[in-house]
């Protein structure tokens, strides 16, 4: 068993002081040793002990011999029995003082400790960064310690807060120039004299255009979601898989079960609608299936699962696939999507508390889970 820190320093603090103790006892012992013959016979001597010798009497000298050996033996074990005893309790307060003084001292350390916990479990991506230890008391190594990790998360949260502003501000500044060119296309298609060259020509730009606009949309909904949900509402989930899970392309199949969560009502209903057009559009050409189900499982968890028909996907591709712009075998610009929305399902749940986890079907296709806190009754 590995000692903690509170635990070795009692240790160490104890040890040094039952030793010292020891030593001094020792120390105390030979002292006495030493200085009580002379001090005996002295006392002896200078008193004038004086015996009647009879028969079968020892001489004088010899009885006083004897008495101050018998005195020095009797005073050298009170001393050693006693200062053992004394040494034992002293040393077993010390200790237990120890325990209580070094607890003291690591208290500091003790909420750094914590704090750090809570923000690297912090489920939403700035809502720990804005918390700081603030440790108060004499400015030692651990206020030190507690001041710089305050001024290294002071400086992460304005960096990660700068990012997402400036993806919001670019993603609204990109709407105006797409807004106005889809305007121009829509007027330059209109009139009938315009050549089959032309329309076809305006219809590729009008979708590259639309396909830029999803991608705006989904960045702006991206940094919107790794903020922490402050209001919440009460949804059910199986409302939303209701309207949403329909599609033309393949059979959806919903079975939605109460599911009753806290959240934020739009970003749920994105949650639920990117696995659906996800499971859509990654699929096989014929005979193609999605299927949306929802429940409240016993352990309090709310369940969203979605499962699909496609392409064999290797179970090492799966984690990549959560990455922002990330599709498995496609080009990175290519394609309809844009590669954000599992990015922007796995932001919705974490903004949530909640947890996400995907899996390759061995026919084919994926299966998302999410689960997300159930709502209090």
């Amino acid at each position: 068993m590995r000692l903690t820190v509170r635990g070795r320093l009692t240790l160490v603090y104890g040890g040094l002081f039952v030793a010292a103790g020891m030593v001094l006892l020792a120390v105390i012992y030979v002292l006495i040793d030493r200085r009580a013959p002379m001090v005996f016979e002295g006392n002896f001597t200078g008193n004038s002990v004086k015996l009647e010798a009879g028969v079968g009497a020892a001489p004088a000298d010899a009885v006083t011999r004897q008495t101050v050996e018998g005195f020095q033996a009797g005073t050298l074990y009170t001393v050693l029995t006693q200062g053992a005893i004394a040494l034992a309790v002293v040393s077993a307060a010390t200790i237990a003082l120890g325990w209580l003084i070094a607890g003291r001292m690591l208290h500091p350390l003790h909420t750094i400790t914590e704090t750090a916990r809570r923000i690297a479990e912090s489920p939403a991506a700035d809502r720990g960064l804005h918390e700081r230890i603030a440790l108060d008391g004499p400015n030692d190594e651990l206020k030190q310690l507690a001041d710089t990790f305050d001024l290294m998360l002071a400086r992460l949260d304005r960096s990660l807060d700068g990012q997402r502003r400036f993806i919001a501000n670019a993603s609204h500044e990109l709407r105006t120039p797409l807004t106005l060119n889809r305007t121009l296309l829509e007027v330059a298609l209109e009139p009938e004299t315009a050549s089959p060259e032309v329309r076809q020509l305006g219809a590729t730009l009008l979708a590259i255009n639309e396909r830029h606009g999803r991608l705006i949309d989904g960045l702006l909904l991206l940094a919107r979601s790794e903020r922490e949900v402050s209001e919440r509402s009460y949804v059910d989930l199986a409302d939303i898989v209701d309207h949403v899970a329909v599609a033309d392309t393949v059979k959806v199949v919903a079975e939605p079960g109460e599911a009753a969560v806290l959240g934020d009502p739009v970003l749920l209903e994105r949650l639920v609608q990117n696995l659906v057009e996800n499971g859509v559009r990654h699929n096989v050409p014929e005979n193609g299936w999605v299927q949306v189900s929802t429940r409240t499982r016993p352990d309090g968890w709310v369940e969203l699962r979605v499962a699909n028909s496609g392409p064999v996907v290797p179970r090492y591709e799966v984690p990549g696939l959560f990455q922002p712009f990330h599709r498995y075998h496609r080009e990175r610009l290519a394609g309809p999507g844009a590669g954000l929305g599992l990015s922007i399902v796995q932001s919705v749940v974490e903004a949530h508390h909640g947890r996400v986890h995907a899996d390759a079907r061995d026919e084919g296709g994926l299966i998302v889970t999410v689960l997300l806190p159930r709502a209090p009754s």
